[in-house]
């Protein structure tokens, strides 16, 4: 099966942006060669423009607060009593989150604004063909260096942001775990569903990866569309004129 998620709001889709980023950065510092840590460090920029909102951290304390409350008050509920043990756990991990990010110094990303030569290169890939070796020599150098000193470079410019990361996932992870999975068909390729997105902050889409369509999803407050089309690289976009069994869980934070 095939997840395929659609925020609802700009927060989620920001939440979702960073996870995707994170992932990356994680996945090509672990690597061995140059390129793969030139990529690692395209993707921290991502991450530094994603982030550069002078209000990010406030939201992402604001709304860790609000998880807070809401599970101490689904603790003292009657209604959840198997849930109580994970429940604690997730307000210790918000607990320590909410203080990581509280204590982090400064702006998000200011360790890595404040250095220059990493500025420099940030400002060369934005160019097509900008971090060519006679733009930055310097760079080119540190490509050069062995992987493990280039990882401990990358590990301690990541570190830093390693309190927003762990806010980012823990509101994601609650996000996700709120939904119920409902099964439908859309038929011919086509489905509607009126009010789905009223209340909803992401829809979680599963599909067997069998299939050879993806969905395209419209939605509001009034209206769900689900569209699915032909995957394909070599021809213009056209419906799946095939009935679709789906997975659809609507999430609410």
């Amino acid at each position: 099966m095939i997840r395929y998620e659609h925020p609802l709001n700009e927060r989620v889709r920001t939440l979702l942006r960073l996870e995707d980023l994170f992932d990356k950065v994680a996945f090509f510092s672990a690597q061995e060669e140059p390129y793969d840590h030139h990529a690692a460090l395209v993707i921290l920029f991502e991450i530094l423009d994603v982030t550069g909102r002078a209000d990010m951290k406030s939201e992402l304390l604001q709304e860790l607060d609000r998880q807070k409350q809401a599970l101490e008050l689904l603790c003292k509920s009657p209604e959840n009593p198997e849930g109580e043990l994970d429940l604690d756990q997730i307000l210790d991990d918000i607990q320590t989150s909410s203080q990581d990010l509280r204590t982090a110094a400064g702006k998000i990303g200011e360790n890595m604004r404040d250095n220059e030569w990493l500025m420099g290169i940030k400002q060369r890939v934005g160019l097509p063909g900008g971090a060519c070796e006679f733009d930055l020599p310097s760079y080119r150098y540190w490509l050069h260096l062995d992987p493990e000193v280039r990882r401990s470079d990358l590990n301690g410019w990541v570190a830093p942001l390693l309190p927003v990361e762990k806010s980012f996932r823990i509101l994601l992870h609650l996000l996700r775990d709120t939904g119920k999975t409902e099964n439908y068909i859309a038929n011919k390729g086509m489905f509607q569903q009126m009010g789905a997105g009223k209340t909803a902050h992401l829809l979680s889409l599963k599909l067997d990866e069998s299939l050879p369509c993806v969905p395209e999803i419209s939605a509001h407050k009034f209206a769900l569309t689900i569209r699915f089309v032909v995957s394909s690289s070599r021809q213009k976009t056209r419906i799946y004129e095939e009935d679709v069994e789906f997975g659809l869980t609507s999430c609410t934070l």
